[in-house]
């Protein structure tokens, strides 16, 4: 294999990491969840029975929910969350070319303790294929709203995206706002943006600023013709591509089996996925749109050194949703909710309880 073969399929692995999501969350309080289960790093373990969500094109979305498990009996488990207080719902987005298994730490967090759904977002994971023309973020959009209505028809609701999981999240506030408020009552955008996103940097960071964007787009196009020798590619230079995933997706040194866990999710996602996506996010510019999510809690976290979505997009979410709060995660990078798992909980923590106070409170 030539090495021009092998670079573009570590910069076919490295995109997979493409898009936008964050954190939100606004009232602040010093409450944790506790009881929480065993956070080893056994990735892929946590599952539940699936659940097929038909989207509005016929593409089955696979969800799993977690129900919320009484405390067996002389358990010393203690529960946080008072039981006038409403049960709130926490859907997971997850993020391009990655899976519903992303969500590992938050999940293993959560889980008998507060009820939440993960699902793959269409063409990504054990979900369906998409056709070409709806592989868009307002496609994404439209299936989240389509989750929410066969999973969670009734009931509060909070929102957590990680990169183009955010991207998903801001299209259903600029399809649905009358959601916001309502049915929705708090935002976490992991990593993420509104738009802006510098696409060429993404996929070809070894050109000039000027030449990337020309350039990455042609490339694309082409080696969408030839997804499936790009996807061989892939395969044969894994080990150049395992460099790649561990330069674009961390910022501090992880376990090696954090690498390994993200590289495998990447490498399972057809090229032709990732050429198909591509358009959107360079594409994306819903940053008047965002304002709505000042109605409920709102977080935004990343990584200062996220390579991919990097903190100024936070930090212009957080300026663009007035009350929202923002975490900066100090030397993480763009899997920030591996890297720093603990912080990204911690916040979340906070954002269920802020959602859930203001539910107990209409």
């Amino acid at each position: 294999m030539s090495i021009r073969g092998r670079v573009w399929g570590a910069a076919a692995g490295a995109v997979g990491l493409a898009a936008a999501g964050t954190a939100v969350g606004v009232a602040r309080r010093n409450r944790r969840i506790e009881g929480r289960t065993d956070l080893s790093p056994d990735f892929g373990s946590l599952r539940s029975k699936p659940v097929i969500v038909v989207a509005e094109d016929g593409v089955p979305l696979h969800v799993e929910v977690d129900e919320v498990t009484e405390p067996e009996p002389g358990s010393k488990r203690r529960w946080t969350r008072r039981r006038a207080e409403p049960q709130v719902t926490v859907v997971f987005a997850h993020g391009y070319c990655l899976n519903l298994d992303c969500w590992h730490f938050q999940r293993a967090a959560y889980r008998g303790l507060v009820r939440t759904v993960f699902y793959d977002q269409r063409s990504h994971g054990r979900s369906g294929r998409s056709s070409h023309a709806n592989a868009t973020i307002e496609q994404l959009g439209r299936d989240l709203k389509q989750v929410l209505d066969h999973v969670v028809p009734d009931g509060p609701v909070v929102l957590v995206g990680h990169s183009m999981g955010g991207m998903t999240i801001i299209a259903l506030a600029e399809l649905f706002p009358e959601l916001i408020g309502d049915r929705v009552v708090g935002v976490g955008l992991v990593s993420t943006t509104a738009g802006g996103l510098d696409v060429g940097k993404l996929l070809l960071p070894m050109f000039p600023a000027r030449l990337s964007g020309r350039v990455t787009h042609r490339a694309v196009r082409t080696l969408h013709r030839g997804h499936l020798a790009v996807d061989n590619a892939r395969r044969v230079g894994a080990a150049i591509a395992r460099v790649g995933t561990d330069l674009f997706a961390f910022g501090d040194a992880v376990p090696s089996g954090y690498v390994d866990f993200v590289d495998e999710m990447l490498s399972a996602t057809p090229f032709e996925v990732v050429a198909e996506f591509f358009p959107s996010f360079s594409s994306l510019d819903k940053f008047d749109t965002v304002e709505v999510l000042s109605r409920i809690p709102t977080s935004i976290i990343c990584g200062t050194a996220d390579k991919l979505t990097s903190i100024g997009h936070s930090r212009k979410l957080h300026h663009r949703i007035p009350g929202s709060h923002l975490v900066e995660c100090e030397g993480a990078g763009h899997m920030v909710l591996l890297e720093r798992h603990e912080q990204v909980t911690a916040e979340l923590d906070q954002l269920i309880s802020a959602a859930t106070d203001r539910v107990a409170g209409r």
